[in-house]
């Protein structure tokens, strides 16, 4: 499918055949390699994926391209960038579709595995379900908490969106900075300097209550 454009309407979806060398991109960047190669060759790969956000996409052709940088970096021996319009898909939908793409490494004509919870052994469930009056107490106050709490998020979300402003933090930014150029910047962090985050935005965890945490 295809965004198109003609004559002044609106945008609609049309059926399209994928010519897949249009949207294969292998850009010329040996110059910016050569200059950033004595102190980061990620800083190449951060400014071209920075440039990325505010190139806009032919929409006479489907709304994905496929981006080559064919160098080392300090992670992999090339990268490759796939930009794609959020009308195709989110992000789950669209991992989905990349582990769809791809086999395991072991067994090349499997898919890949998720790995997933193992469900409650079956003598736990029994014993669950037969804990009567009392189980059916501590699934309702699990309900009456969750309402409750659901509530109170929609009523402050409801304040902010309107009259109310957001709490400042020390990553609040100026005044129109929703307008100034995005940049993606990769970068490993440790629990702790999550924490330390988290501490210094003064933010308090809640503890989540749902009728699957009671069990007898």
């Amino acid at each position: 499918m295809v965004l198109e454009e003609s004559g002044g309407a609106e945008p609609r979806w049309v059926r399209t055949k994928v010519v897949v060398d249009n949207h294969i991109v292998i850009p010329d960047l040996e110059d910016q390699r050569r200059a950033a190669a004595a102190a980061s060759p990620d800083q190449v790969v951060e400014d071209y994926v920075a440039s990325l956000t505010s190139a806009p996409m032919d929409r006479s052709r489907p709304l994905w391209d496929l981006h080559i940088l064919n160098f080392p970096t300090s992670d992999a021996a090339a990268v490759t960038v796939l930009r794609v319009h959020h009308s195709l898909g989110d992000g789950t939908s669209l991992m989905s579709l990349l582990l769809a793409c791809t086999r395991k490494a072991s067994d090349p004509d499997s898919l890949p595995t998720i790995p997933h919870q193992s469900r409650r052994p079956l003598a736990s469930r029994k014993l669950h379900a037969g804990g009567g009056a009392f189980t059916l107490l501590l699934w309702l106050w699990a309900f009456l908490i969750l309402a409750w709490n659901t509530l109170l998020d929609v009523l402050r979300f409801t304040a902010t969106s309107t009259f109310s402003k957001d709490t400042p933090t020390p990553l609040t930014g100026p005044k129109g900075v929703e307008y100034h150029p995005k940049r993606i910047v990769h970068r490993t962090v440790s629990l702790d300097d999550i924490k330390d985050v988290k501490n210094a935005m003064h933010c308090v965890g809640r503890p989540s209550l749902s009728p699957s945490s009671f069990t007898p």
